[in-house]
C-alpha cells in the first residue's frame, strides 16, 4: 500500500512547514488527489489517520478533493475529461489519448493552530 508512504511524505512536508513557520497543530489539510494520479484515496485517508496520533495532523480535518482526468486526444484533436487512463476519447472513442492533467497529488492548503491558540 504505496498510500502509507504517501501519508509519511505528507506529514514530513507539514513538519518542514512547521519548521519554517512554527505552529503546533493542524486545523485543516486540502489535497487535491488527481483521478489519474494512481493513488486511492480511501487508503489515502486511512494512513493519514492512521499516523495522525501525536502528530501535527492529529485532530485535523482532511478534505480530499478529486479533480478529473485531462487529456489530448491524439485522434480528434480535441482535451478532453477522463476518469481513467484506459477511457476512450468521450468526443470519438480513440484511445490515443495523452493525460494532460489529474496527474497530482499535492498540498492545496494547510490551516493551523498558531502556539497561542491551543
Amino acid at each position: 500500500m504505496h498510500e502509507m508512504s504517501l501519508a509519511g511524505g505528507i506529514l514530513k512536508l507539514v513538519d518542514d512547514a512547521a519548521a519554517r513557520d512554527p505552529f503546533t497543530r493542524v486545523k485543516c489539510l486540502v489535497l487535491d488527489c488527481g483521478a489519474l494520479a494512481g493513488v486511492e484515496v480511501h487508503a489515502l485517508r486511512f494512513a493519514l489517520e492512521a499516523i495522525a496520533p501525536g502528530t501535527r495532523l492529529d485532530g485535523a480535518e482532511i478534505v480530499v478533493h478529486e479533480p478529473p482526468g485531462q487529456a489530448f486526444c491524439m485522434g480528434c484533436g480535441q482535451r478532453v475529461e477522463i476518469m481513467s487512463r484506459v477511457d476512450p476519447c468521450p468526443a470519438c472513442g480513440s484511445f490515443k489519448l495523452q493525460p494532460t492533467g489529474g496527474l497530482e497529488l499535492t498540498v492545496r492548503e494547510l490551516i493551523v493552530h498558531d502556539d497561542e491558540e491551543v
